[in-house]
């Protein structure tokens, strides 16, 4: 019997039309127009190795290009003001579970074609899963694939075929590089290499330009599904070096828009300036101190029960942050599916504890890195004092996205402060990311946790993935493989006159910024 998701997916076609936007817009969408977005260069701004959703390494953090350029399977929708978040069809027309949630059948809207023309059909869609599923993106699908585990019915319709039931497949959709499907002609005539700076896809733009990690120029793509969408005529996203010489390029007139404010001072100051529209996303990512535990200091568990006693993210989040970002102790944040503010036996600041510790150990010395971001660099700062006074050396590292994820491929690395949830857990950059044996991204290789990952993401049911992930947040903490802080919620801002969900509306996070649904932004004349 088939089973349909129920509860946290709405499977019914989506129109393309949004509600009223927070910054009350005036009148209906307008076409036309042009918009210059500024992604921060430290993150969303930088696609060293392109734009091919397979083969990019930074494809987690270029939701935005990628959206623009490929549109997506399925989307994350929410209410404005981001409640009743929920990920539904886009070129997707339907899609349904059958035995037991061990077999998902995607049905393709009719009639979709790629902007050169050709064919967005099942075959197009199962040559892309097959490239994606071995990508070395961070945004790779970890399906548990059977054996030929992808196949099409017909024209319309991609089966996939799992060893075991994976209900969160479809809330996971919209930031995997499964969701973003290229053109299988425009690909095998370009060349991988060619292709990667000016890939072709089904999306609302096409690629006029592209100088990586600098300047990519998007049109209005005329073969679009969606009538009369998208709004704009051009869409350019422009790299930059931080949330400040952003906020001076927006007032200045250079840029319209703005992803991923996170400088606490500077955001108070923009929602004062009645030039712009700032909206902050509800918090789904909790920042987590990640510990190696598979060597260096950290396979010790007294190591990793000093750093949780010598760690005070209340008094960090109080202190830093005016209280801005809620602490969590699991691994969403309060604008997330499953969120648990606090669990059962977590261990608290506790600096007389963590120094017995490190006594114990004959001293602890550790290497913490984070990325090159305000909110970030500001906690990193504040737990070297925090764990130099419990007697903890601490030597500090700073990345660009790139370099990290060398630094977590090879292995060699202690801890690192790292947003660790999505908006589900299952999704992305989400819990199994962060601590699943699997992942390149986790320190942490533990059976039984694995176990409860695999089944929370299983479940059809809530009720029962809701029981599992309180599971799962006791175990990690029982553990102390790694200790959870405040819930990072980024902003985005816009020039007055400029609108659309996602950047002038809420949605959570589906994992550090918000899906902005890019043919549906626009622009008064």
């Amino acid at each position: 019997m088939s089973l349909v998701l129920a509860g946290l997916l709405v499977l019914a076609g989506c129109g393309g039309g949004a509600g009223p936007a927070a910054s009350a817009p005036a009148g209906p969408p307008q076409r036309g127009g042009e918009v210059t977005a500024l992604e921060d260069q430290g993150f969303a701004g930088g696609w060293p190795t392109g734009l091919d959703p397979a083969t990019s390494t930074t494809g987690g953090a270029n939701v935005a290009q990628l959206g623009a350029i490929f549109g997506g399977l399925f989307v994350l929708r929410a209410d404005d003001d981001g409640g009743n978040a929920k990920v539904v069809p886009n070129q997707a027309e339907s899609a349904e579970f059958a035995d037991d949630g061990k077999t998902l059948r995607i049905t393709i809207r009719d009639g979709i074609t790629f902007s050169d023309g050709t064919p967005f059909d099942a075959a197009a869609v199962a040559f892309n899963f097959t490239r994606d599923v071995g990508s070395t993106c961070t945004c790779a699908p970890r399906w548990p694939l059977a054996q030929n585990g992808i196949t099409t019915e017909g024209a319309r319709t991609v089966v996939l075929r799992f060893t075991r039931p994976y209900a969160s497949v479809l809330n996971s959709f919209p930031v995997t590089n499964a969701n973003w499907i290229v053109s299988p002609t425009a690909l095998n005539a370009a060349g991988p290499d060619a292709f990667k700076v000016k890939p072709v896809g089904a999306g609302p733009f096409v690629v006029v330009s592209n100088q990586l990690s600098s300047s990519l120029v998007l049109e209005r793509n005329p073969r679009y599904f969606k009538p009369g969408l998208p709004y704009l005529d051009k869409l350019t996203f422009t790299s930059i070096g931080g949330d400040q010489p952003a906020y001076q390029a927006l007032l200045a007139g250079q840029a319209q828009t703005y992803e991923g404010l996170n400088t606490t001072p500077l955001l108070q100051q923009a929602q004062t300036n009645d030039r712009l529209t700032v909206t902050v996303q509800p918090a789904t990512s909790p920042y987590v101190i990640q510990l190696n535990t598979k060597a260096g200091p950290f396979a010790d568990e007294r190591a990793r029960q000093a750093i949780y006693y010598a760690t005070d993210f209340d008094a960090i989040a109080k202190g830093l942050f005016k209280g801005l970002y809620p602490v969590s102790q699991s691994f969403t944040g309060p604008g997330g599916l499953f969120h648990e503010q606090t669990v059962p036996g977590y261990r608290t600041y506790d600096p007389a504890k963590a120094k017995q510790l490190v006594s114990e150990l004959g001293g602890l010395t550790v290497n913490l890195g984070t990325l090159r971001t305000y909110v970030a660099q500001q906690v990193m700062t504040a737990l070297q004092t925090q764990w130099q006074e419990a007697g903890i050396t601490v030597k500090t590292d700073i990345y660009e996205l790139s370099n990290l994820v060398q630094s977590f491929n090879s292995g060699q690395w202690q801890a690192m402060l790292q947003t660790a949830g999505a908006w589900d857990p299952a999704s992305g950059v989400g819990v199994a990311f962060r601590f699943a044996s699997t992942s390149p991204f986790s320190g942490v290789a533990d059976p039984q946790l694995d176990g409860l990952l695999d089944q929370a993401a299983a479940t059809l049911d809530a009720e029962e993935r809701a029981a599992l992930y309180r599971q799962a947040g006791a175990y990690i903490s029982e553990k102390s493989y790694a200790p959870f802080g405040l819930a990072f919620a980024p902003a985005n801002l816009a020039v007055r006159g400029v609108h659309g969900p996602g950047l002038t509306t809420k949605i959570p996070p589906i994992v550090v910024n918000a899906g902005i649904l890019w043919d549906e932004v626009w622009r008064t004349q």
